[in-house]
Parts: structure tokens; sequence; C-alpha cells
């Protein structure tokens, strides 16, 4: 089903790249990039090649009569109807259920000052494609955040990002109580759970740390150019992270072993991408994943009670014992 997705996309990609009278008859390649980018945000062939293009232009004429024709003397391709468009092609009802999906996932932030601006475009879509559908009937429930606090924060933080300035703001502690004023560099947000975090550098302690928006106040983006951390890569920040937290240390290699049971339900939703099965027998199964020890990991291991047994690192086993005993002692 992606693949066939991804094959209507590209057709009204190439579609929309045909039909540019900006850039008229465009070639084989023009047509790989204009896909690709669009795709994968790249042009460098390692996602689409040539014949993919090929096979979907083959596609358009055969199941869509686009009028597609290559001109040797401009050495692109046209259409022999100028007027024509595949997005006059009426959507079936798997297109329009896709649509719908992708409205529905979107009305969960149409509330989030960074989105504001295109709700009421996001209401129309939703909309429309309700009314289209028959009777409207609502088959899917998303999870939904109960709570917004500190989402109208979005907008300024990503500008600062953007700008690369110093920020100021008022932050609430779990731990103490109390509320503590902190100037960082702004570096990315995140989203994990329902809930927006930034993650940031503190020059004073030299250390990269994570705030919740929900705990954040008196927000002051200023003026002051601040210099982007040279070690801090935002694309592999989260690389061994298990939930929100996160950074720059080594990982560790966390072993354990499941209940059959348990096993299933740990294979079918990893704790975190490098997650293996070392090992299988009637009884348990053994598995590694390669991750930073949070307490995020911590949770989701307790979570499945006597079912799951660590292995190593000793220090992780010991923090599990010891939430172990005192979960006895109440």
């Amino acid at each position: 089903m992606p693949n066939i997705k991804n094959a209507l996309i590209r057709y009204r990609i190439i579609d929309k790249a045909i039909r540019n009278k900006y850039n008229p008859y465009p070639s084989k390649m023009d047509l790989r990039e204009a896909c690709e980018e669009s795709l994968y945000g790249s042009i460098g062939g390692e996602h689409i090649c040539n014949s993919t293009i090929e096979k979907d232009m083959s596609a358009m004429k055969m199941e869509h009569d686009a009028p597609i024709k290559y001109s040797k003397r401009e050495a692109g391709y046209y259409y022999v109807d100028p007027n024509f468009s595949i997005n006059d092609i009426p959507l079936t009802d798997d297109d329009l259920a896709s649509i719908s999906f992708a409205a529905k996932t979107l009305m969960q932030f149409r509330d989030v000052d960074l989105f504001k601006q295109f709700g009421n475009a996001i209401d129309k879509i939703v909309g429309h494609v309700e009314v289209t559908q028959e009777g409207g009937a609502q088959f899917i429930q998303f999870e939904q955040a109960i709570a917004n606090r500190g989402n109208e924060y979005l907008s300024p933080l990503l500008e600062a990002i953007k700008q690369s300035l110093w920020v100021e703001f008022d932050y609430s502690s779990f731990v103490s109580g109390k509320s503590k004023q902190r100037r960082v560099i702004p570096l990315l947000l995140k989203e994990y759970r329902n809930r927006w975090y930034l993650i940031s550098h503190d020059g004073d302690k030299n250390d990269f740390i994570t705030y919740s928006l929900d705990r954040l106040s008196e927000l002051n983006v200023t003026s002051e150019k601040a210099a982007y951390p040279p070690d801090f890569k935002p694309e592999n920040y989260f690389k061994y992270a298990v939930g929100i937290t996160s950074g720059n240390e080594d990982p560790d290699e966390v072993v354990f072993e499941a209940s059959t049971v348990a096993a299933k339900y740990i294979a079918s939703l990893p704790f975190h991408a490098s997650q293996r099965i070392q090992k299988e027998s009637i009884k348990r199964v053994t598995f590694s994943l390669t991750v930073n020890v949070s307490e995020e990991l911590i949770r989701a291991l307790l979570s499945y009670g006597g079912e799951v047994k660590i292995i190593k690192p000793k220090s992780l086993k010991s923090e599990i014992g010891q939430r172990a005993r005192a979960i006895l002692d109440q």
C-alpha cells in the first residue's frame, strides 16, 4: 500500500512539473529530482531512479489517459493537450480516506499557536472530506493531548532557533517545586507524548539541557546573537534516546530477558530502533538494544513487572531492583 500511495503522489508531482509554464519540457532527470525532493528532501537518486519515472509516466498514460509526449527538439516531456491535468481526475474512496486520515492528524495541532494560521484551511479540508465520504462517520480516534500549556511558546522559540538568539525564561522544577530564571541558546524543539520540549545549551553549565514547555513562563527572546555549539548535531542527538532524555554520551548495550507473552508485545512495539532478539527459548526471549539509559527506558521496563529480567548493564539492573523493592515497601 505505501508504494501505491507514493506512486500516486509521484504522478501528481510529474503532472505539476510537465504543466509548469515557467520551466516547460522537463527532462527525465528533472522529473526524478522533483519527485525525490518532494518526497525525501534530496535529489541524489538514492530513493528514486529514472526507470521509476519511466514506469510512472507509462502508468499515467494507461490508467489516467495522460497525453504525455517527448519532444526531441526540446529534449523534454509535454502534454499534447495543454489543458490536461491529473488533478481533474476524481479522487477514489481510497484517496479520500488517506486525505481524511492526514487532515485529522493535523486537527490535533490546529489550536497550537504555530499552526493557527492554517486552522481555517484544516477545517475546510476535514469538513469537505467528511461530507464527501458517505455519512462522514468516524471510525478512527486519535490520541488527544489533555492540556496544551506552553504551546504558545512554539512560534517565538522557533524564530529564536532560526536566528540563533539567546532566550530567557522562568522554569518550574518538579523536584524543588521552585521557579528559577534560565538563560540558554535554543537549539531544537521536540514533541514526545503530546508534550513539547526545548533542547538548549546552557552557557554557564556548558551542557545541553531539556526543558518542558508546559513548565516554562515569562519567555523573553533577546536580540543577542548566540554562537551555535559546534558539537550539537540535531539529526544525531536522539539517535540513542528512548523518550525525551538524550545527550552526547556514549550509549550502553542493554540486554534483558522477557517472558514469551511479554516478548511478543516488546517485539511488536520496540523500545528503540536498535532493538534486536539475541536468542529465543520456549519460555524466554533475550533482547538487546544500544541506547542511553534514561528515566523513560526504566519506566518502560518496569511497566512489564516481573515479566522482564535485566541482564546488563549492572547499573540498570541495580536501579530496577531498587525501584522494585520500593514498590513492595509501598
